[in-house]
């Protein structure tokens, strides 16, 4: 399952074991107890990685050198989200870029998030891994394209006509998943099975948005691409 399916599986059945391909943070969800010991039915995949967010920085900055001012959109709920931006601030003072946070804890925030990065006249906008932001995707999409600015998050974003995208590889998350069904077929217990955190990442470019925007990628970033949308 998926995070949101994770959670309402785990809300109807506290016997049958659940295996997640895809997740946020399951701790800070309450999906597990912890990553070492799930301790209930619930185990499997997290994508959850602080330094994922820091390298979207990286990547911008690559790709758009003259990058300064950089929006991050996340939900200051979010424990998963604190340590994506401690991870970003980090990597931030080492490009010399200036992070400008906006907190989206409802759909609403992410209008007036927009309306103020554009007073702000900011450079790209980063979505941190926050589920809120994740099904928005093709909102913030949108809005990026609408305000003319490069956008870059989970692979959902660039598939919802983001620019780019930089995360952990789907593909692999649900191929890895299939051991711990394996394992549990076998007789282990859910809440033994330590969850794994995701150890391949991809990159993805939005050809088409690019040429909307008027944007082209340099060389070394199209090398880079692992999956390439047009």
């Amino acid at each position: 399952t998926h995070g949101p399916g994770t959670a309402a599986a785990k809300s109807v059945t506290s016997t049958i074991p659940i295996v997640m391909a895809l997740s946020g943070d399951p701790v800070a969800t309450g999906l597990v107890a912890s990553l070492a010991r799930p301790g209930g039915n619930v185990t499997g995949m997290t994508g959850i990685n602080p330094e994922v967010a820091a390298k979207r920085l990286d990547l911008l900055k690559e790709a758009f050198p003259r990058t300064r001012l950089v929006a991050v959109l996340f939900n200051p709920d979010s424990a998963g989200a604190t340590l994506s931006l401690r991870a970003m601030e980090d990597t931030a003072r080492s490009l010399k870029l200036d992070l400008q946070q906006y907190s989206v804890r409802r759909p609403v925030d992410i209008d007036s998030a927009f309306a103020a990065m554009a007073k702000r006249r900011v450079d790209a906008v980063v979505s941190t891994d926050e589920p809120a932001l994740t099904v928005n995707a093709r909102v913030i999409a949108n809005l990026a394209a609408k305000t003319r600015l490069p956008s870059i998050g989970l692979t959902e974003l660039a598939e919802a006509g983001g620019l780019m995208a930089y995360g952990p590889s789907r593909r692999e998350m649900f191929r890895r998943s299939a051991y711990f069904v394996d394992r549990i077929f076998k007789g282990a217990k859910p809440g033994d099975l330590p969850v794994e955190q995701a150890t391949r990442f991809e990159t993805v470019l939005n050809l088409k948005t690019a040429k909307a925007l008027g944007i082209q990628f340099p060389q070394s970033v199209l090398a880079r691409a692992d999956k390439v949308i047009e």
